[in-house]
């Protein structure tokens, strides 16, 4: 027996905790855990984590591949979070810096960090048992077989908790942050695993998006990143400029130019491709020129609003997302503000 990975189910953003009362046949609500989405398989012979994108997670994680045989009581394929905490018993919080490095080339490297800095896994849901395909079946029957299954689970392996309650999901959006957790999920208690489909809640504590590097302009100095350009795929594949970010430091931006060394565009003779930015009213004949990267860097940006199809002001930068492959970034994922009357704001 050998299960298929299937794409993760996904979630739209939202501004606020949605009523349950208000979804037909209710919802759950669960901590948003800030780390990489997983999809382990265990066929009882070995284990696989499949990714929110094309890349595999298996080798980054072999604490995680090693102890999951010894804990789970059957075979299965479990939807959850890998993360990693750090800091003393009591005082832990999420640490996003040390799971990032996870992703590294070096199997040498990929050991000592599984020790120093060993993962965890956090399951939200249960897509099959043993040979039985759970993905047509109502979340609320997939928490209860995972609940079951899960009942004497240890240490890395950990059940997500949950609530029905709306008032203890706000205080969690509101709580957890001082835990490292990064909002609330709410999920349709009648609804069946959709792969690929943003069909459920997200409530974060900020506006943020994953976004592609395109490309970067020199700082005005002449020497360094000025701002990187970033884009959005739209859903015909498309890939649009929708921003800048900027306000890097004067070290920061030395460090930029060589990390992106190897993604820059070059022709057939081996020269740097340079790309011409939009021009506006407010930068007359400044330069707008920029050296193009190849879309395959992301990373996540904090923004307030959306204006057409471009981020209204500068974004700034949240961290870069190694997990996450470039096609993925789409404007599907971003929030959009609920249509309102000017004339009821006049009143």
């Amino acid at each position: 027996m050998r299960y298929e990975i299937p794409a993760p189910m996904l979630a739209k953003a939202a501004a606020a905790v949605p009523d349950p009362a208000e979804t037909a046949g209710g919802m759950l609500f669960e901590p948003k855990w800030d780390g990489f989405r997983g999809l382990i398989a265990w066929d009882g012979e070995s284990v696989e984590i499949g990714s929110r994108g094309a890349k595999p997670l298996t080798r980054y994680f072999p604490e995680l591949v090693d102890a999951l045989p010894r804990i789970l009581p059957e075979p299965c394929l479990l939807d959850g979070e890998i993360v990693v905490a750090s800091g003393e018993p009591g005082a832990q919080r999420l640490d996003w810096e040390s799971l990032s490095q996870r992703i590294h080339p070096a199997a040498s490297r990929i050991a000592l960090l599984s020790e120093q800095t060993p993962a965890m896994f956090i399951a939200f849901d249960l897509l099959a048992l043993g040979e039985e395909s759970l993905l047509a079946e109502p979340f609320h029957q997939r928490r209860a077989r995972l609940e079951e299954l899960l009942a004497g689970a240890e240490h890395p392996l950990h059940l997500t908790r949950t609530t029905t309650d709306h008032a203890t999901a706000v205080r969690w959006l509101d709580e957890f942050e001082g835990a490292g957790l990064d909002g609330v999920i709410a999920k349709p208690l009648d609804q069946p695993y959709a792969p690929g489909k943003r069909t459920l809640i997200k409530i974060k504590h900020a506006r943020t998006a994953d976004v592609v590097a395109l490309g970067y302009r020199i700082h005005k100095s002449g020497s360094g990143v000025g701002s990187l350009l970033v884009g959005l795929y739209d859903g015909d594949g498309g890939l649009h400029q929708v921003g800048g970010v900027a306000a890097w430091s004067d070290k920061r931006r030395q460090e930029l130019v060589d990390e992106l060394a190897p993604l820059i565009e070059r022709d057939e003779a081996g020269e740097v491709v340079t790309g011409e930015g939009e021009r506006s009213r407010f930068i007359g004949a400044k330069d707008v020129s920029f050296v193009r990267l190849r879309p395959e860097r992301v990373l996540e940006v904090r923004y307030d609003q959306l204006e057409g199809a471009r981020f209204r002001h500068t974004v700034q930068f949240e961290r870069w997302r190694p997990d996450r492959e470039a096609r993925s970034c789409t404007y599907y994922q971003l929030e959009t503000a609920t249509g309102y009357d000017l004339a009821d704001v006049l009143e």
